[in-house]
């Protein structure tokens, strides 16, 4: 999956790891929002009669010329007078339209858990399971004694078998710290349903924070080892800092069979399709059909392997580490994954590792906001449901099906005219961009929860039980029809992604309004904003992963060996650009992670320009505050990426993150594209400018 903005928020404890590895074949980068808008911003602006300003000269900078940084032209001032909050690590745009959601939703919350609500139906259990986040009384009380069984049953661990079988029962409930198991579409078959595995193992970022021997990655492990010093005094565990050299260096021999993020991004060698007694041999002590017969999963003959050297260095732990070192390795996994929902000193210390150490977060979010979340991440189509019946317009969506038929007539003329493209190729492109699935809104389908059990007084176990029902509903995928009319996303996310196994493009009901669109704003601004995100949702079917799978889904070659070789010289130009940007000290862009979204940043700005400029907007040339049409679309496009960081989340982004910082991605489309040259005047010489024969154009 390619969403257009990276989050970092948790999940839910178990939750979260299932729901990684249940979609990790399309989560191979992040890419941009696109937007469907909600009424009730819509309404509440027109029955005040507030007037907006779609281009506000109030949040430029006139000190800075458009040629020598735009970013920092048109959003200077206003990343001057919008610091970032204590409670988060960065703002802007989107932090902007996040916030106006988890207010929408804590709404809703609030009023459910007012009223007595029918047993079983959505309205009580996502009140139900909210309440119980929110009390916070109980869980002072409870401390850590909803986790203490899984402290005593992993302490009675024995034996290898008993190791493997508490991996096991793990699995059952949604999380497995070691094996990242689930079930998904065939990458290579993709009307057929497959078990698969993918790395896990580590509990920092990635495998490089083991290994790098920076200042900064040095701080963060020192956090990391007192972020578990801290939670095992705090479950009474014995010898702290002992136990942790223990786990680190586990998780390390972990951390090195591990691919890096830049490796995960290739779906073709992360493709290794086994047979189960292949399998098995290569590991010789992980029987994988007695695993994936106590996983509850019907006899396979084949497994899907995303990295086999990671499972290769599991196998060999299993006989290399011992019993009770394995041991102290699952308690540390179960303690940190339940920290965030426990009692205020788990949660502190959450904190002080996840949101200061990584991200720079000064204080905490507070509890409203986390358990918003927690209910969203767990229960998102039941909580979507309530959402969408009083927020949604349906208006929005006649409105985005006008525009993406618009960006799609134009992407299909700008392919017609590629000229490093063979007609074969053109030919298999345009039925790869018009086969596209178009999902706006929320499901047509809701998810079922009424097999899930939530009480209003247990918070652990709320997340248990969702995790239990996750899990089940994905093995029952087993055998079953593909099942294209499931989102992978909630309704209210403020967010959307292009999935290439489904051939879809998917625009949930949270993404908003403005900056990027608005029923009242010119076409300018809505085809800057807007419509540029639709682009780079459709510019992710042809970006250097995307491009890797048919119309139909497949991961298959579907171009000429000529044809490929082009476009693999043009992206590389796009990486060594990337590279070049420094973000923090000597920390550079990864022009090599950040490829897709960057290309689909290029292709969304450039089909949108294309399809704005034939709107009567677009084709006249009237001032409007001053500014052409194309200056209006150019300022559109560079409000949206405006946005402060903190330098602990810009470095772990830059690390992590597959989309570049908003200050690149607003400049460095632009820098390609001769429009923009002509719109503000951009000369030889300033900083925004390139020789035109350097400026790439793919889509």
């Amino acid at each position: 999956m390619f969403d257009f903005y990276a989050q970092f928020e948790s999940i839910t404890f178990n939750i979260a790891a299932l729901f990684y590895f249940n979609m990790r074949k399309y989560f191979l980068t992040l890419s941009v929002l696109a937007f469907v808008i909600l009424s009730f911003t819509m309404n509440s602006l027109r029955s005040t009669g507030a007037k907006r300003k779609f281009i506000d000269s109030a949040n430029f900078n006139f000190k800075v010329k458009p040629s020598d940084n735009f970013y920092l032209y048109a959003n200077g001032n206003w990343l001057q007078n919008n610091p970032i909050p204590a409670s988060e690590s960065r703002w802007g745009s989107f932090s902007e339209i996040q916030e106006f959601n988890y207010n929408a939703l804590h709404s809703l919350l609030d009023e459910y858990s007012s009223k007595t609500n029918q047993q079983g139906s959505i309205e009580q259990k996502v009140a139900d399971f909210y309440k119980s986040g929110m009390d916070s009384m109980s869980l002072e009380a409870r401390s850590f004694q909803d986790i203490a069984p899984d402290i005593k049953r992993i302490n009675s661990i024995v034996t290898k078998e008993d190791l493997i079988n508490e991996l096991c029962l793990q699995q059952l409930e949604g999380g497995n710290p070691v094996i990242g198991f689930y079930v998904d579409q065939d990458a290579k078959r993709s009307t057929e349903i497959a078990a698969q595995l993918w790395q896990a193992g580590i509990g920092m970022p990635n495998r490089d924070y083991y290994y790098k021997e920076d200042e900064r990655t040095k701080k963060i492990r020192d956090a990391y080892r007192t972020y578990f010093i801290t939670l095992f005094k705090l479950v009474g565990e014995q010898d702290p800092s002992l136990k942790y050299d223990v786990v680190f260096a586990l998780e390390k021999k972990l951390a090195g069979a591990c691919k890096s993020p830049v490796d995960l991004r290739d779906p073709e060698s992360n493709y290794n399709k086994f047979s189960i007694a292949d399998f098995t041999k290569q590991t010789s002590n992980l029987n994988w059909n007695s695993i994936l017969g106590k996983f509850g999963i019907p006899t396979q003959d084949s497994i899907i392997v995303g990295q086999p050297k990671y499972y290769e260095e599991v196998n060999k732990q299993i006989n290399e580490t011992s019993i009770n070192d394995w041991k102290t390795y699952l308690i540390w996994h179960s303690v940190k994954g339940s920290a965030p929902y426990l009692s205020a000193e788990f949660v502190n210390a959450n904190f002080n590792y996840s949101g200061k150490a990584l991200s720079g977060q000064k204080q905490m979010k507070p509890r409203w906001k986390r358990v918003v979340q927690s209910v969203d991440g767990g229960l998102g189509e039941a909580l979507g449901e309530l959402y969408v019946n009083k927020y949604f317009n349906a208006e929005a969506k006649t409105r985005m099906l006008g525009l993406v038929k618009n960006l799609q007539l134009t992407f299909a003329e700008r392919i017609t005219a590629l000229e490093w493209m063979s007609q074969p190729t053109k030919a298999k492109a345009m039925n790869k961009l018009n086969s596209f699935m178009l999902k706006i809104g929320y499901p047509d389908k809701w998810r079922d929860y009424s097999s899930v059990k939530i009480v209003p007084n247990s918070y652990i176990n709320n997340l248990r039980e969702i995790g239990k029902f996750e899990y089940q509903r994905m093995i029952a995928k087993i055998g079953k029809p593909i099942d294209k009319t499931e989102w992978g996303m909630s309704p209210p996310t403020v967010n959307a992604y292009y999935n290439p196994g489904f051939n879809e493009i998917v625009f949930p009901a949270g993404i908003l309004h403005f900056p990027f669109f608005d029923f009242d704003a010119d076409d300018a601004i809505n085809y800057g904003g807007i419509g540029a995100v639709i682009g780079h949702e459709m510019t992710h079917g042809f970006d250097d992963q995307g491009s890797q799978y048919d119309a139909d889904g497949n991961l298959k070659t579907w171009w000429t060996d000529e044809d490929r070789k082009k476009f693999d010289a043009l992206t590389q130009k796009v990486v060594k650009q990337y590279d070049n940007y420094t973000v923090l000290d000597s920390m550079h862009v990864n022009g090599s992670l950040t490829l897709g979204e960057n290309i689909a940043d290029l292709g969304g700005v450039s089909i949108a320009y294309a399809a704005f400029m034939k709107t009567p907007q677009g084709m006249g040339h009237v001032k409007l505050n001053g500014f052409t049409p194309e200056q209006r679309f150019f300022l559109s496009w560079a409000q949206i990426w405006r946005s402060n960081i903190t330098d602990e989340a810009a470095a772990l982004r830059i690390n992590t993150d597959p989309h570049s910082p908003g200050v690149h991605r607003c400049n460095g489309p632009l820098t390609n594209f001769t429009p923009f040259y002509k719109a503000f005047n951009i000369k030889k010489g300033s900083p925004m400018w390139k020789p035109e024969n350097e400026r790439v154009k793919i889509w």
